[in-house]
């Protein structure tokens, strides 16, 4: 540095830099902040307002109704069916991700499997797939008149091919079976990490002492694993409160609201239904809203028992 730039640079007041970087930061975060304003907190706040009004999304007059949107939502049998049907949904894609995941990582993370970074990037690449493309996708693939999958169960011997997502005793489980396919390489990411916070000489110890490999499992690696578990679970399941985008591109919510869940609801009644009912929509997403915060508040709570597990453990 030259002495005239030193000279200046000691005389520069520590302030002067000091706000200049407060101003750039400020200045790359405001279009974020903007954004994020526009497109998300202003619809939250603005979906409150309509739940209290009667308004069909077109006319400029909204006229407040109070509660009325609330109490026709929970008086709406189809809301309730929603509901179950949301469930019934998590409960075949939670366990089935959680534990097929645990399984797949522990293979992978075993440093004797030849090419694991190869099959660990194979298995994660549907993660990175845009869900509503795989959603068109899969209705070619399980066409039952020539899709891919049809023309498998033929070379079984099957004589004809079977609709599965025009069934409404198949549709559910197959949207079901796609989405745990869709999104099994991030669960299986929790657990690769959750893996390897485990030291090596543990597992060496255990050999040594004879145990197998189901007995390593048993003994080491599930209890160390148990924070984790929960922790994860919580997670996988509030991600299956969001499979709006595959399950409308796969069935719409058909045949027969079979596979109809909370916000294919919501949609239906805020943009496809005959005389749109955006206040009636916004009522039934604030108690969808209020139902995916208490499974915030499950997380938060597993936090803090998962913290206190691996406290007692160490």
């Amino acid at each position: 540095m030259a002495p005239t730039e030193l000279a200046t640079s000691r005389r520069r007041p520590r302030g002067v830099d000091t706000r200049r970087q407060t101003i750039w930061i400020w200045a790359f975060l405001t279009p974020t902040i903007v954004l994020y304003g526009l497109y998300t907190l202003y619809p939250i706040v603005a979906s409150y307002w309509y739940s209290l009004v009667e308004w069909n999304g077109f006319s400029s007059s909204q006229r407040f109704v109070g509660i009325s949107n609330y109490q026709a939502v929970l008086a709406d049998p189809a809301f309730w069916s929603s509901v179950k049907i949301t469930l019934v949904f998590m409960l075949l894609v939670a366990p089935a991700r959680i534990l097929l995941s645990l399984l797949l990582a522990m293979l992978l993370n075993s440093p004797k499997l030849p090419l694991r970074n190869f099959f660990r990037t194979v298995y994660f690449l549907p993660v990175v797939t845009t869900t509503a493309i795989v959603g068109v996708v899969m209705q070619f693939v399980f066409d039952p008149a020539s899709g891919p999958f049809t023309a498998f169960l033929k070379a079984l011997g099957a004589d004809t091919g079977i609709d599965f997502l025009g069934d409404s005793g198949t549709a559910l489980v197959t949207a079901a079976a796609v989405y745990v396919w869709k999104f099994f390489g991030i669960t299986m990411v929790y657990w690769l990490a959750a893996l390897q916070t485990i030291p090596n000489e543990l597992y060496e110890a255990a050999r040594i002492d004879g145990a197998g490999s189901f007995h390593i499992f048993r003994y080491v690696s599930l209890p160390l694993l148990m924070p984790f578990l929960l922790i994860i679970t919580v997670l996988t399941v509030e991600d299956t409160f969001h499979a709006f985008d595959l399950m409308q591109t796969m069935t719409g919510g058909g045949p027969f609201f079979s596979t109809e869940i909370i916000e294919i609801y919501i949609y239906r009644w805020a943009f496809s239904a005959s005389i749109p009912q955006l206040g009636f929509a916004s009522a039934a997403a604030v108690l969808f809203g209020l139902f995916v915060m208490v499974v915030g508040a499950l997380q938060a709570w597993a936090l803090v028992v998962a913290r206190r597990s691996r406290k007692e453990l160490s």
